[in-house]
């Protein structure tokens, strides 16, 4: 029997706390049609759009479920080190908010994967705290949490 990832569980109940729940497709700050908890497209690869019909909590789960696979998936493939649960965690709820584009070409992925215990490892992680250029409180707090998730 497969050992359950408190970590992605944590991740998830993160995401959800964070990203809100919207039964309509919305666009999001940076324009991009987003239906459910922050989702942008479906399981099948298909982008959200503004026409999309509305999804009870139930599907916005299944959807959000199948996001988090995918990038799980993708913060796996550019760690090089070793990461806890917790750290995985914390790592897949700052990709799902910021892209893994982001998380790639970030100074936060070069400190894991020196050492994913380095102490510099939470200051990069406070970095993104902003948007539009002004810091924004629910992103100070979110990863004030993401922190908390990845020390544990």
């Amino acid at each position: 029997m497969a050992k359950k990832n408190k970590g992605l569980s944590a991740a998830i109940k993160l995401i959800k706390k964070w990203e809100g729940f919207m039964p309509e497709a919305y666009l999001c700050p940076a324009g991009v049609p987003t239906i459910g908890y922050g989702s942008t497209f479906y399981e099948d690869g298909e982008r959200v759009k503004m026409t999309d019909e509305k999804v009870s909590r139930k599907r916005a789960e299944e959807i959000l479920a199948a996001h988090v696979k995918d990038v799980e998936a993708q913060v796996k493939s550019v760690l090089k080190k070793e990461v806890t649960d917790n750290q995985l965690g914390a790592l897949i709820s700052f990709t799902y908010n910021l892209g893994i584009g982001n998380f790639r070409d970030s100074t936060l992925l070069l400190f894991v994967n020196v050492n994913p215990c380095d102490e510099n490892v939470p200051i990069q992680l406070r970095r993104w705290n902003k948007a539009g250029g002004k810091v924004l409180k629910g992103l100070v707090n979110r990863r004030e949490e993401e922190v908390e998730l990845y020390l544990s």
